[in-house]
């Protein structure tokens, strides 16, 4: 869809203009928001992508999920639009995998099977305040989400928010998204 990656585009341009101390405040902030979230709070078991680049960075999500006692699942992209998720122990189990991201390894008794996922947070590159979603254009999280029943929410810093995202029939929403202004609930 040529409205896609037209948007991709200026975000990321948008993107590379933001400060490293925005970046950094904006994440912090984002964190606190999730950590007093009910509803990650009650969650037993967690998705959760592993950061990468200036994408919104998690390793504070990550450790809070190891160090509460709850399953930790993280993706690893098996083929061409495939992603299984893994439970991991400890972050020093992630290796680089795919596209340079830290992954886990396969380990078909650490597979976490998508109805177990209690809450999952997905990345994007930008939201709307609706939950509409733009990804990286390679469709792994929306193959992989449609088959969970979990809380699905977007960490997504304010200057990356637009009023609204182009979406095809295969898009999941959010039900939330997550900035450093706070929740939007869909």
């Amino acid at each position: 869809m040529i409205q896609k990656k037209e948007l991709r585009r200026k975000i990321k341009e948008k993107l590379s203009f933001t400060t490293e101390k925005y970046r950094k405040e904006a994440d912090r902030k984002i964190t606190e928001s999730v950590l007093e979230l009910n509803e990650y709070k009650s969650a037993d078991c967690v998705f959760c992508y592993v950061s990468t680049g200036k994408e919104m960075d998690t390793f504070s999500i990550l450790q809070d999920i190891l160090r509460s006692g709850k399953h930790l699942g993280v993706p690893k992209c098996t083929g061409k639009g495939i992603m299984n998720v893994y439970e991991i122990h400890s972050l020093q189990e992630l290796y680089p995998g795919a596209y340079g991201i830290l992954e886990p390894k396969e380990d078909p008794e650490r597979l976490i099977q998508p109805e177990a996922i209690d809450f999952a947070f997905i990345p994007c590159i930008s939201c709307d305040r609706s939950g509409r979603r733009l990804g990286h254009g390679g469709g792994y999280y929306d193959r992989y989400l449609e088959k969970t029943h979990c809380v699905k929410a977007a960490l997504c810093r304010e200057k990356l928010l637009v009023d609204e995202i182009p979406v095809e029939e295969h898009d999941l929403r959010m039900d939330f998204v997550i900035s450093e202004k706070g929740c939007y609930k869909m």
